[in-house]
């Protein structure tokens, strides 16, 4: 029986659902930044991890320097 990456628990076949190649259980399938419940299939992974597409995997993973135009869209560091 395979184990939910997030909670360690079994996951059962009615309960399960199938993301970055391993079984979650819904409630257990949520993005590390905001938390935010994701779908299969529907949201970007990151060192094995689920994130939101928008905004969190695209503020902490995404170029950088685009945006609306003008001086506040770039980073500069």
């Amino acid at each position: 029986m395979p184990k939910c990456p997030r909670c360690q628990k079994e996951v059962y076949f009615a309960e399960k659902v199938t993301s970055l190649g391993k079984d979650w259980h819904r409630p257990c399938l949520r993005c590390e930044k905001c938390n935010k419940t994701l779908t299969s299939g529907g949201h970007a992974e990151h060192d094995g991890k689920p994130y939101c597409n928008h905004p969190c995997y695209s503020a902490l993973f995404g170029p950088k320097g685009f945006g609306r135009g003008g001086a506040e869209s770039h980073t500069f560091k």
